[in-house]
């Protein structure tokens, strides 16, 4: 792996390929054997002392061994996020692993994981079942924020193994936090790494009878209805304004610039869109007014803000996107006197684009269902009794109003998958509440059960 801005080496991985992926998961049911050996109380414990080894240790690494400040420089350096950006997600991901207890409890409504690894027991008087779906969780990693990770967390402790396929410029992540697990004493045979080209995932997904994978559009239409694969694509998250709030929309200005910004927008719950009745152009303009100066900094400066695209061609393919989108009538660019029409900034391996602002006349417009991988966001008028039926699939919707009526349509509807109510920033996650669908309801299916 390469300096996304030197080109200079950084690491040298080895490279799996499918052919070993599908040797080596014949064998996956040693995974789970070697977890069901330690009880779940204790599994818990040993991934919450691996939080602390993750964030404050020295961990193996290859023939070496990797501080904590080597490992935030190492992944800035491959995935051209700023560092101070990575020691934000390093302490997410601790953060999490430090009140695991409290996040199985919620997951699994408290129940006795001694049920999960019996395979049945005791539940509130009635005798219940629960069967694993599968000896390991299988993961096809992305590389665009280290913030993903978060999801798999409380798999071990749930005696299911690990196989990770990483993403090709961050795996930093997945092997720090490995390392951390078996430096607390989880069985090494319950977790796999398998760096490698696109065959290695597509083993992955083929030998795994349960997997994870990360992607665009076109993965979630790919793999959309398979029972198999939960798909984590664009989160399209949006906030919307209710008439009875949109006059006071500047009170709101702060949860809506925290829900665009943070993590450089590389998240599925950044927003990407902010929709009202009215008072559109205002918000926009307030909007760009914070976002648009916003300028790429070096990855080292703590103020840095942006991260960069280190696949070649990516930014300028953006950038041109959204180009051709602002070529349709009543939609304008706020943020572009900001910019100067200079949005993007291309280097010879890599390359920046400055926050955008989109004002759109109408949900019909092509740039309301845009999403990107960077602070952009379409302020969309459209009316209030319109907007739940023409936002579409959105990951996280925050509704700010106080119409009773209106709240009732937004906990009703299907097409929002986490909902907040009130000026909460999308990007704000309660662990104690699944993200997209219930990990445990993913690899644990309850059955009728009688025992005479």
């Amino acid at each position: 792996m390469l300096h996304f801005a030197t080109g200079e080496p950084v690491a040298e991985v080895s490279q799996a390929n499918g052919g070993l992926v599908a040797r080596d998961l014949r064998k996956a049911q040693l995974a789970r054997d070697a977890l069901r050996e330690i009880p779940c109380a204790d599994l818990v414990r040993m991934v919450q002392r691996a939080g602390e080894l993750f964030l404050s240790a020295d961990l193996p690494i290859g023939d070496a061994l990797q501080s904590p400040d080597d490992f935030v420089r190492q992944q800035s350096a491959t995935t051209g996020l700023p560092e101070q950006l990575c020691r934000m997600n390093m302490a997410k991901l601790g953060g999490v692993l430090a009140q695991l207890d409290q996040i199985l409890a919620a997951l699994t409504r408290e129940l006795d994981l001694g049920i999960l690894t019996r395979g049945f027991g005791d539940e509130d008087g009635v005798l219940r079942s629960y069967q694993a779906a599968s000896p390991v969780l299988g993961m096809v990693l992305p590389s665009n924020s280290p913030g993903v990770h978060s999801l798999w967390l409380p798999v071990v402790p749930l005696q299911v193994g690990l196989v990770f396929k990483p993403g090709p410029q961050e795996p930093w992540t997945p092997w720090r936090l490995s390392q951390a697990f078996f430096e607390a004493g989880i069985p090494r045979q319950s977790i796999s790494l398998y760096p490698g080209e696109a065959e290695v995932g597509a083993a992955v997904l083929s030998h795994c009878p349960r997997s994870f994978i990360f992607g665009g559009q076109a993965t979630v239409d790919r793999y959309r209805g398979n029972p198999a694969i939960q798909v984590h694509g664009p989160g399209f998250s949006k906030i919307l304004i209710g008439d009875d709030a949109v006059d006071d929309w500047e009170q709101y200005l702060d949860p809506m610039v925290h829900s665009v910004l943070v993590n450089s927008g590389r998240s599925c719950i950044n927003c990407s869109g902010i929709w009202a009745s009215r008072h559109t152009r205002e918000i926009a303009a307030a909007l760009a007014a914070r976002l648009g100066p916003i300028t790429p900094l070096p990855v080292d400066d703590p103020k840095a803000e942006l991260a960069a695209f280190t696949v070649p061609g990516q930014a300028e393919a953006i950038s041109g996107d959204i180009d051709r989108v602002l070529e349709e009538d009543d939609v304008e660019d706020a943020t572009a006197s900001y910019h100067g029409g200079r949005r993007l900034t291309s280097h010879e391996r890599y390359g920046y684009l400055r926050p955008t602002v989109i004002r759109c006349g109408s949900p019909q417009a092509a740039a309301a269902s845009k999403e990107y991988m960077f602070p952009f966001v379409a302020v969309v008028e459209c009316p209030q009794n319109e907007m739940i039926g023409s936002i579409g699939p959105t990951l996280v919707a925050t509704g700010i109003t106080r119409d009773e009526a209106f709240r009732q349509s937004l906990l009703e509807a299907t097409n929002i998958d986490r909902l907040n109510l009130g000026p909460i920033p999308t990007t704000q996650i309660n662990w104690l509440a699944p993200h997209e669908g219930n990990i445990v309801d993913f690899l644990f299916r309850a059955r009728a059960f009688q025992v005479a």
